[in-house]
Formats: structure tokens, sequence, C-alpha cells
């Protein structure tokens, strides 16, 4: 069964998650949640779904990428659940198009830290450190986002903002620092 992802404007992408108990964690109704999530994001495809893009004001999310990109510094991550994460940022940023099942048919670049250390817990209700780089540190903190009451249209540089057809039609694999150039030709434009 696929569960319904709830769409920009609509109030509980903006009031963050209440943290969850270990006990919770570990409880028949939230283990079921844990699998409908994993189906659900599958389903989209996506690499990541919280708990409020499906109506619920939790702070839980689930986490899977099977894709690979040396450009983008993105590897297989296999699936695993975050519960009431804490997030430390690296210094180094780097910018990126992302999407998000909640901001349908859209794509933006949005500067993330590069390094990010979660601490959180995990599916069985036990504390998980977990350090990532490149595309995994960004999926964390897009999810972590979410459970936050942001999406990443409050961190976007506006300017990029395309329409999926778009992206793939002008901007697909051209470098995000030439595209940057191009979008921020007309002096005092901000970007």
């Amino acid at each position: 069964m696929q569960l319904k992802i709830v769409q920009a404007g609509d109030p509980v992408l903006r009031t963050g998650g209440r943290p969850l108990t270990p006990v919770e964690i570990v409880g028949d109704e939230i283990q079921q949640l844990i699998e409908l999530m994993r189906e659900t994001m599958r389903e989209a495809p996506g690499v990541g779904l919280a708990a409020p893009q499906i109506g619920l004001p939790l702070q839980l999310a689930v986490i899977e990428d099977v894709g690979e990109n040396a450009a983008t510094d993105r590897t297989p991550v296999p699936f695993h659940v975050i519960a009431n994460p804490r997030l430390v940022l690296g210094p180094e940023m780097v910018d990126h198009f992302e999407g998000c099942l909640s901001v349908e048919g859209f794509q933006a670049v949005v500067s993330r830290a590069s390094t990010a250390r979660v601490e959180a817990l995990d599916h069985r209700g036990a504390p998980v450190v977990i350090d990532a780089s490149g595309w995994y540190a960004r999926i964390l903190q897009h999810e972590i986002d979410h459970l936050l009451g942001t999406l990443y249209i409050d961190r976007m540089l506006s300017r990029t903002l395309s329409t999926s057809r778009n992206f793939g039609r002008h901007w697909a694999g051209v470098p995000i620092a030439e595209l940057l150039e191009k979008l921020a030709a007309r002096p005092g434009t901000p970007r």
C-alpha cells in the first residue's frame, strides 16, 4: 500500500515533527509505518521520505539511495531509519540541484554542507551516529529539514527554480558554476 505524499502548501510540512520515544519506535504502529514509508519512497521514486511528507508530524524519516554518480559524489546508501535526529554540518558548502516529492515537478539549486554528522535513533530505537559526505550528506540535510518544517524551496537559489522538464531540456549536465554564471548575467540580479 502506497501512502499519499502531501504537497507544498499543506500545513503539516511547516509544523515540524514531535520526537518519538524508543518504546514508540519499536511498537507495532511505528514499525508498520516504517514499512509503508519504505514502500512509498521506493514507488515514488525517491531517496528519502519524512513522516511530515505523509501528513504525520513525527521526527521520523526513511532513507535509501541506490544511485551512483561520481560528479555529485553519490554512492549507494542502504535502507535505514532516522528518528529524532540532531545535525552538525561541516564547513564546506556545495551547490546542486534538488527536487522533493512534496514539491512535485520542480527542481532548484540548493547550497548544502558537503559533510554532516547525525545523531539519531534507528529503527530499533537505538542511538546511532552517522558521518556522511557528498550526496548522502545532502539527503540527510533535506530529510531533517522536513522534520523541522523546512522545504528546499526555503534554501534554494531562486533564479534556478525550474520545472523538471525544463531542467532536463536546458540544465542537466551543465556544471553548476556555469549555470549560476548564465543566470546571474543581468547586473543587480539576486542569486
